[in-house]
């Protein structure tokens, strides 16, 4: 096996796996190299240079991640300034509700998009997610009633989960393959700059009137803005190239793909066209034959199948039931309770920690791969909790009120702060971005659906985890809530230990295969010593899953 830098084609030498071997080898894959190769003849066009409009595009719609990133970020501030604005001071289950209420909408609205994006394309749940958060955000923003303000943050969560679910298909299918997973990327750090802003600017107007003031408004206003502003600069940009000749627009495709490789000429361009309809017909060939239900059986009832969706959705509910998420919806909260007087000033320690280490992911996913990176971040995650966990049983809280029995802050506060970060830190680095290019492991003939999935478990474990914060440090006292988080992360870690495959650089013809041999570790490790080279070559481009 060597790789042709020349004639920019892999090859493979046929392996063959022998059970009475030590470790575990590949089966022959050579029809994985011949289709492979007719791919890469199909698409010589990515051999041209591609114009700027693709990065302008994937920077224009990534101002959906902004949405997303900004909602989760101003709630932290709203929370500790918005007083009796609403008729009456906010009770914790009052905080839980409207915080855990954008998650249940971004569910519903995830699931309505992943519905209407094949018929009516890619551009339309974007600008309908547009027009959900601008309503969402003037309800909010208007409200001087808890169940207006509840509504509006249930319509803001429609558009969220909207956009969260399509603007990465889009980049995905719109983009170069060389540039493919780093444009996918930029959109995630996207979302940790929304959260960045939406502190800084929840920080400084809290500055203004204070606790009860009406500045607060202004903070959750702002949020309309890359709203309009994405509708506006979206009507500029293309539908998708495989959307097009889906629905048989192979002339409108062929001008899109003008437009993104300007030095393309006409053979190339039918070319890729042509490769993008193989595509399309390998991952329609099944669904087209069987109902929804029918494909959701063959999930439960394959086991290679099952084992491949259950991964990718154990990893996605241990990112957001490791209780980051509590960092964002409650940092300014948590910071108050435990002392510091400007608390959502400090918070914002905690967003531009998650945007700095999002970079550091960008940088490290594709050169030391999803396993090792999760066995390291999720250890550290699981440490940071327990310090978290034992700072807090030194700091007096009155668990009725959640607030700090003490007017000095002491050694305690300060440890949770670093620890915090820390925290922080080793979770955007990690499982963060992970938990979203699980998806690589899904087969192609359920991806559609194996994703859906995927998207479900992120939401539904996000609003549990939102809806029970406040009440679990009543409950279970401060302590109890952190070490049952770090519980959550260690028995996470041990399941990336027994159960998470690497597949960094294989192709995704190889990595249906992975889970025919149980979860696939040893086999995916085999599969990694002796395809070194293609693995290394092949990783720049392993975040892009389809045409």
């Amino acid at each position: 096996m060597a790789y042709d830098s020349k004639n920019e084609k892999t090859e493979f030498s046929d392996v063959k796996f022998d059970s009475n071997t030590s470790g575990e080898k590949i089966e022959d894959i050579s029809n994985a190299k011949e289709h492979a190769d007719r791919l890469a003849e199909l698409s010589g066009i990515e051999a041209t240079a591609a114009s700027k409009a693709a990065w302008l595009i994937s920077i224009t719609v990534s101002l959906g991640g902004l949405l997303f990133g900004y909602d989760t970020g101003y709630i932290s501030s709203v929370l500790v300034t918005i007083g009796k604005s609403l008729g009456h001071e906010l009770t914790s289950s009052d905080q839980e509700l409207v915080t855990s209420l954008t998650s249940g909408g971004a569910l519903v609205g995830a699931v309505i998009a992943g519905m209407i994006a094949d018929k009516f394309g890619r551009k339309l749940p974007i600008w309908l997610a547009c027009v959900v958060f601008v309503i969402g955000t003037v309800l909010q923003t208007a409200a001087y009633h808890l169940v207006q303000f509840a509504v509006g943050r249930f319509v803001v969560g429609l558009g969220v989960g909207s956009a969260a679910m399509v603007v990465p298909l889009y980049i995905s299918e719109l983009a170069p393959a060389k540039y493919r997973g780093r444009m996918i990327a930029f959109n995630n750090m996207s979302v940790t700059f929304g959260q960045l802003l939406a502190s800084a600017i929840g920080a400084g107007f809290a500055q203004v009137g204070g606790e009860g003031s009406q500045a607060w408004r202004a903070t959750v206003g702002i949020g309309a803005a890359p709203a309009i502003l994405l509708a506006g600069l979206l009507t500029f940009c293309p539908e998708s190239p495989r959307q097009l000749v889906a629905h048989g627009k192979v002339d409108e495709a062929s001008l899109v793909l003008t437009r993104i490789y300007p030095g393309s000429n006409e053979e190339q361009r039918r070319a890729k066209i042509q490769s993008i309809e193989m595509s399309i017909r390998e991952a329609t060939q099944t669904l087209v034959a069987e109902s929804l239900w029918k494909t959701l059986k063959r999930i439960f009832k394959t086991p290679a199948t099952f084992r491949a969706v259950f991964t990718a959705c154990t990893i996605m509910a241990i990112s957001q039931l490791s209780g980051f998420n509590t960092l964002m919806y409650y940092s300014a909260t948590l910071f108050k309770i435990v002392g510091f007087n400007n608390a959502t000033a400090v918070a914002i320690v905690v967003s531009g920690t998650n945007f700095i280490f999002s970079i550091v992911n960008l940088v490290i996913v594709d050169k030391f791969g999803r396993r090792l990176i999760l066995l390291v971040t999720i250890a550290g995650m699981t440490i940071c909790l327990v310090i978290a966990a034992v700072a807090f049983h030194y700091i007096p809280i009155d668990l009725h009120t959640l607030e700090v029995q003490s007017d000095e802050i002491g050694w305690p506060g300060y440890l949770l702060i670093v620890i915090i970060v820390l925290f922080v830190g080793f979770y955007s680095s990690g499982v963060a971005t992970v938990a979203w290019i699980g998806t690589e492991l899904i087969p192609m003939e359920v991806r559609a659906l194996g994703t859906m999935l995927n998207t479900v478990t992120c939401w539904s474990t996000n609003i549990i985890i939102a809806s029970t914060f406040l009440s679990m440090m009543k409950g279970i006292t401060p302590s109890g809530a952190f070490g049952f988080y770090a519980s959550i992360c260690f028995v996470g870690w041990v399941f990336v230990v027994f159960c998470f495959p690497e597949v960094k650089g294989m192709p995704l013809e190889n990595v249906r295969e992975v889970f025919h041999y149980g979860f696939g570790v040893r086999y995916a490790r085999q599969w990694q010593k002796e395809n070194k080279e293609f693995a290394k070559v092949n990783s720049s481009n392993s975040q892009a899953f389809g045409h």
